[in-house]
């Protein structure tokens, strides 16, 4: 007697299906996880284990994949002079109700309906909302899915996947377990860096701790893997690759770990130092280094061109060991808090770095100051000749605070371009802007004025 598949319309993920034993799913205890993770939505996985084989010419499955593998990155290495690989499949044509009823079209299925009727006819269709049978008298009937209970085919597909599925031909010259690597590169894994910065009373120190955030949406669990992060910009050769599967992203995970960072061809890699299970969408953080001290320097810094009244703060300190810092620093964004005067923790801004190298500047742009307005006014323009002219401009600084001030004012200039008087000194930051340092005494203002001529 045929076996009979048995399904509801609307209990998708509950499909009774026997597919058939998964085949060589390793436990963690047989298998050694490696996993390289980078910053843009890839992973290297490595894992070792041992496979069922038989001698002469077999075939080899392992189910146990992520759904969002590249299966041309695919590479088997037998862990024995013995095996060879004859062929490499990657198989993930998935036992969806769709999937499925694509398999019987033209055949007899039968519907059993909310009230208990039975509809039984050949499968026309089932586009929409609905199926088309055509009974046996000849009639068509139109079955809306959502009336359906129960589905009754009259037998198993073959071919459809109840997961990804990695198929090998492989020969043999003995049965038995045998060791093999298996090496791929897979999407849905990436991973950033998160800073959490306590600046002092005085804002002269910041106490600072980081954390590496790995989100794992490939659609496999590692476990006990041993972990490792590159961070850099790689260079990647984008090709489309089948749209096999949506993931959605779950609760987090924590732990705090031992990391160490070494040089790595031109990036740097940080390396866990136990084994940690990364599972299927899960978002996991790991220490990356113990909360550590560094001094920091608070500047306010004003562009009229940008923001015409906004004084902005930064928070500025280097990378440096005697610093208290040392380490290169991945992307990633910095949250600063600061203790009230209740002693409470209170959040006062965020900002986000770039790969940091060792002994380079760390600024964080945190946000504007309350008691600090500026106001640049352009008093004059005057068209020396067709490309020539000059603009004498205003800028006035005002410092509502207890304190004396320093902002750091920078111009936006355009073209060849000289200042020609001003009222401060002033460098040339760069080849489009000056830079003119204003000190601003305690509930004061100070009037910076200057003539730009410039040669468009």
């Amino acid at each position: 007697m045929k076996p009979t598949l048995r399904f509801g319309l609307g209990l998708a993920a509950a499909l009774p299906i026997a597919m058939g034993a998964l085949m060589n799913t390793a436990d963690a205890a047989d298998r050694k996880i490696r996993l390289t993770v980078y910053n843009n939505n890839l992973g290297l996985v490595s894992d070792e284990r041992s496979v069922d084989v038989d001698r002469g010419e077999g075939q080899v499955e392992i189910t146990d994949v992520p759904a969002l593998i590249d299966p041309t990155s695919v590479h088997l290495e037998p862990g024995s002079g013995g095996l060879q690989v004859l062929e490499q499949n990657f198989q993930y044509d998935l036992a969806g109700p769709d999937r499925i009823l694509e398999r019987f079209l033209d055949q007899e299925i039968e519907c059993v309906l909310k009230e208990g009727e039975l509809k039984s006819g050949r499968l026309l269709s089932f586009q929409g909302g609905a199926l088309v049978l055509q009974e046996s008298s000849g009639s068509v009937s139109l079955v809306q899915r959502s009336e359906i209970v129960d589905l009754r085919l009259p037998e198993l597909p073959e071919g459809l996947r109840t997961r990804p599925t990695l198929v090998w031909r492989l020969l043999s010259d003995k049965s038995g377990e045998s060791p093999v690597k298996l090496s791929y590169l897979t999407e849905g894994m990436s991973w950033h860096a998160e800073y959490v910065a306590v600046s002092n009373e005085s804002d002269t120190e910041i106490e600072l701790s980081a954390w590496v955030s790995l989100e794992n949406t490939s659609g496999a669990t590692y476990p006990d893997a041993k972990l490792q992060l590159i961070a850099g910009d790689i260079q990647r050769v984008h090709t489309p690759q089948p749209n096999r599967r949506m993931m959605e992203r779950s609760a987090m995970a924590m732990s705090a770990d031992m990391v160490t960072e070494e040089t790595f061809f031109e990036y740097h890699l940080y390396t866990v130092e136990r084994t940690t299970t990364i599972a299927d969408r899960e978002t996991k953080q790991v220490s990356l280094f113990p909360t550590t001290e560094a001094p920091v320097k608070k500047i306010y810094e004003y562009n009229g061109r940008r923001d015409p009244t906004k004084v902005s703060v930064v928070l500025e300190t280097e990378n440096r060991k005697e610093r208290g810092l040392g380490m290169p620093l991945p992307a990633g964004k910095v949250r600063a808090y600061k203790k009230d005067s209740r002693g409470q923790l209170q959040f006062i801004g965020e900002d986000a770095i770039d790969h940091t190298p060792r002994n380079e500047k760390v600024r964080l742009r945190i946000g504007k100051a309350f008691d600090i307005v500026g106001e640049r006014t352009e008093m004059n323009q005057r068209r020396i000749s067709d490309r020539i002219w000059e603009t004498d401009v205003q800028i006035k600084l005002r410092n509502r605070k207890e304190e004396a001030v320093e902002v750091v004012v920078e111009e936006d200039v355009y073209g060849d371009w000289e200042i020609l008087k001003a009222s401060h000194s002033h460098q040339k930051k760069n080849a489009r802007a000056a830079e003119f340092r204003i000190p601003v005494a305690a509930d004061a203002e100070t009037v910076l004025s200057f003539t730009v001529r410039s040669r468009r």
